[in-house]
C-alpha cells in the first residue's frame, strides 16, 4: 500500500527549514515563513499535497486579495507558492505541478478587484511635507520647564531625514564612523531583527544581530550637512559610552533594536499631532524626493542632485529603484517650464 502523502504544511515547513532557512538572512526567512502560517496554511495547510488542485491554488491567492492586503502580499503568496511546488517537480515528489496553471494577477487587475485605483509609484511615495517636518522638529526638541527632554533621542530621525540612512543603518552607526573634520558618515554595518527560535521553533521576543548592510552598494559615505552635524551633537550630549559605542545606543550602551527606534517615532508623530502616522522609511523617502525635486534658489533657479548622485547617497544597485520607489513627483517643480518653448 502506497504511504499517504504529507500535508502541505508538514511539506513547506520542512522545505523551509532544510533549504531556505539555511540560505536567507535569518530577517528574509522569517518574512517568508510569515507569509505560509497567514496566507498558505489557513487556507491550504491541511490539503495533501498530491491532492491539492490549481483550484485550491487560485482560491488561496483569492483570499488574500479578498481580504483586502497588498498587492506586496498577493505577490509574496504567489512566489513563495511557485517555488515550493517547483521544487516538488523537480525532486519527482509530484509529477504535475499545479502552480505551472496560475498566471501572476496584473497589479492593475487586482487593485481593480478590490476598487482601488493603480497610480504611479512615484505619486504614492510617502514622504513629509514642510509643515508636517516643522511639527515633528517642534515637538521633537521639547523640554519641560525643569530642562528635561520629552523625547528619547530625537536628533536620529533628523539625522535620517538629511542622511537618507536606513534605521537599521543608523542602528549599526558608531561614533567611530563619522568623521566631523571631513564632514563624512561611513556607513559599514546594520542592525537587523528576526524571530526568536527554539530550534527552527518561534518563540516569544525578538533577536537582533550586526552584519554588514543591505546589499554590496549600501557600504558607502554620506556628506554631513550642517543640520546633520548638530543632530549628532545633540545625540553624543544625550547619550555617550565612547567612540567605539553606536551613536544611539540603548541604555547600556549597546546597539539599539530598530524596531524600538520605530516605536518610539510612531509616539512621536501623534504627539505632535500629525494626521497621518509614517514610518520611519519616510524620512528617507523625503531625503531622496527633496534631493532630486530641488530646492528654489533666491535667483529663482533650482538647486537638484542628479538621480545617479542620490541613487548613490541611498546605496541602491540601480537609479530605477530610486526613481520608482523614493521620489515623489513635484507638481509645483513643473510649472513654467514650456514658458520659453513656444512652437
Amino acid at each position: 500500500m502506497k504511504d499517504q502523502a504529507p500535508t502541505l504544511r508538514s511539506a513547506m515547513r520542512e522545505w523551509l527549514e532544510v533549504f531556505k532557512y539555511p540560505a536567507l538572512q535569518r530577517s528574509s526567512y522569517d518574512r517568508i515563513e510569515a507569509t505560509a502560517r497567514a496566507q498558505i496554511y489557513p487556507c491550504i495547510g491541511m490539503n495533501q499535497i498530491d491532492k491539492i488542485t490549481v483550484e485550491d491554488l487560485q482560491n488561496t491567492l483569492s483570499a488574500v486579495m479578498e481580504k483586502g492586503l497588498s498587492y506586496s502580499t498577493a505577490r509574496k503568496t504567489y512566489l513563495l507558492l511557485s517555488e515550493f511546488f517547483r521544487y516538488l517537480e523537480r525532486s519527482e515528489i509530484l509529477e504535475d505541478n499545479p502552480m505551472r496553471f496560475i498566471e501572476p494577477i496584473k497589479k492593475s487587475v487586482y487593485l481593480s478587484a478590490q476598487g482601488k485605483e493603480l497610480q504611479p509609484l512615484n505619486e504614492t511615495v510617502t514622504v513629509f511635507t514642510e509643515e508636517e517636518i516643522e511639527q515633528l522638529r517642534k515637538e521633537a526638541f521639547f523640554c519641560y520647564a525643569n530642562g528635561k527632554q520629552k523625547h528619547q533621542q530625537p536628533g536620529a530621525y533628523f539625522l535620517m531625514l538629511n542622511t537618507g540612512l536606513r534605521r537599521g543603518e543608523l542602528c549599526g552607526l558608531l561614533n567611530s564612523d563619522i568623521d566631523l573634520n571631513e564632514r563624512m558618515l561611513h556607513v559599514r554595518r546594520a542592525v537587523k531583527e528576526y524571530k526568536r527560535r527554539k530550534g527552527n521553533e518561534i518563540i516569544s521576543g525578538e533577536d537582533k544581530c550586526v552584519g554588514l548592510p543591505k546589499t554590496a552598494t549600501s557600504v558607502r559615505d554620506i556628506p554631513l550637512n550642517n543640520t546633520a552635524i548638530d543632530m549628532i551633537d545633540r545625540l553624543r550630549k544625550e547619550r555617550w559610552f565612547g567612540i567605539d559605542h553606536p551613536l544611539v545606543p540603548d541604555s547600556n550602551g549597546d546597539f539599539t533594536k530598530p524596531v524600538y527606534l520605530h516605536r518610539r517615532f510612531q509616539r512621536l508623530q501623534k504627539s505632535a499631532g500629525l494626521a497621518e502616522i509614517k514610518g520611519l522609511h519616510a524620512l528617507r523617502h523625503t531625503f531622496a524626493t527633496r534631493l532630486i525635486n530641488g530646492i528654489v534658489m533666491p535667483d529663482g533657479t533650482r538647486k537638484c542632485l542628479s538621480v545617479k548622485e542620490v541613487a548613490d547617497l541611498l546605496g541602491h544597485t540601480t537609479t530605477e529603484i530610486t526613481e520608482l520607489y523614493y521620489v515623489r513627483k513635484d507638481e509645483l517643480g513643473i510649472m513654467g517650464l514650456t514658458d520659453k518653448f513656444n512652437l
